[in-house]
C-alpha cells in the first residue's frame, strides 16, 4: 500500500430505509459496557450511504468510508452480506 492510499474503514449494518434515490439509511448497532454500572448496553448509529447496488430494507450491508458525497453522506455500500427475508 502506497503512502497516498488509505485503508477504508468498513462497517456492517442493516438497511432501515431505501426511500431516497441512490441513498440508503443504515443502522449500525454495537454493544458497549456502561462506564459506571458495567452492564452491557446497546448503542446505535444511523448513517447515509451511496447505494449503486440496489439494497432493500432489512438487508445487511457492508459500507465503507469515502469522500463526502453530500451534506450527510460519507459512506458507500460495498456489498450486500445477506438479503432480507420475504
Amino acid at each position: 500500500m502506497s503512502d497516498n492510499q488509505k485503508q477504508a474503514r468498513t462497517l456492517e449494518g442493516r438497511v432501515i430505509s431505501n426511500k431516497m434515490e441512490k441513498t440508503v439509511t443504515v443502522l449500525i448497532e454495537r454493544q458497549v459496557q456502561h462506564p459506571l454500572l458495567g452492564k452491557i448496553v446497546r448503542r446505535s448509529t444511523k448513517l447515509h450511504a451511496q447505494d449503486d447496488i440496489g439494497a432493500n430494507e432489512g438487508d445487511v450491508v457492508r459500507i465503507a468510508e469515502c469522500r463526502p458525497l453530500s451534506k450527510t453522506k460519507h459512506h458507500r455500500v460495498v456489498e450486500i452480506v445477506t438479503r432480507a427475508e420475504a
